[in-house]
């Protein structure tokens, strides 16, 4: 199966995964200074997104673990600092539930945790997705999570990301959204993990949904002795608004981690 990403720098290895929808989220991340200039990033399109096959057969949140487990090995990289965003967060989460000798930290930006409902527009953007209208879909998803005006945020750092997540869009509402749905992850689970851990939080997300605050609250609860953080300036979107601020912070929790 065809993995498509890309390594950037030297030094401790951070694995950056994407959410669902876009697989170039974390495009901008890799040029700021504060990670670029200390770390090995590694930044891929995850299976079935952008340039990577697509996984058949029922997915599951486990086996999108396993193909971040791979990758890691195919690269030689032993343990990695792992950044997960959204529903790559609970990816990360499970990997290092399932394969903890190749996770030496996470940071978990804004995880979908689905015990907090997502809202109304889930159900909308489902409901598009079913009809085979993929452009209503992706519009009326990234509208929940991101608000009204995440295309400009799109068009002015990535132009042509949201064309190509409406291309992916079967990956996403097909097959990893379900996935996600069906993931289980409560109190006993996060007592099992041993690793550092980073909760961040946008300081404007508070303005599309309340879902993001209470699911950082869920979390902090079952995971007392992570960090949080609130990233100034930023929602959902919080790598195209603010990824100075963001960089420098997981670049002093990977540098005490």
């Amino acid at each position: 199966m065809r993995r498509a990403y890309e390594e950037r720098g030297a030094g401790p290895p951070v694995l950056l995964l994407h959410a669902g929808v876009c697989a170039d989220w974390f495009a901008t991340l890799t040029a700021e200074p504060a990670l670029a200039g200390a770390y090995r990033l590694i930044r891929c399109h995850r299976p079935g997104y952008g340039d990577s096959d697509r996984m058949a057969g029922p997915v599951t949140v486990a086996r999108m673990a396993d193909q971040c487990r791979d990758l890691l090995c195919h690269l030689g990289a032993e343990r990695a600092h792992v950044v997960g965003h959204s529903s790559s967060a609970v990816i990360a989460l499970q990997l290092a539930l399932d394969h903890p000798e190749v996770v030496r930290s996470l940071a978990l930006l804004e995880t979908a945790v689905l015990d907090v409902p997502s809202g109304p527009f889930a159900g909308e953007a489902l409901r598009a997705y079913t009809e085979g209208n993929h452009a209503a879909a992706v519009d009326t998803w990234m509208r929940g999570v991101c608000g009204p005006d995440y295309r400009k945020a799109f068009e002015a750092v990535l132009p042509g990301a949201i064309d190509r997540a409406v291309a992916d869009a079967d990956t996403f509402f097909g097959q990893e959204l379900p996935a996600v749905r069906a993931w289980s992850f409560g109190p006993a689970e996060a007592r099992s993990l041993t690793q550092p851990v980073l909760l961040v939080l946008g300081e404007r997300s508070a303005d599309v949904s309340p879902a993001f605050a209470e699911r950082h609250a869920l979390l902090r609860d079952w995971l007392p002795h992570a960090e949080a953080f609130e990233l100034p300036g930023a929602n959902h979107l919080m790598h195209l608004q603010n990824p100075r601020g963001l960089a420098e912070r997981l670049a002093a929790f990977f540098t005490r981690h």
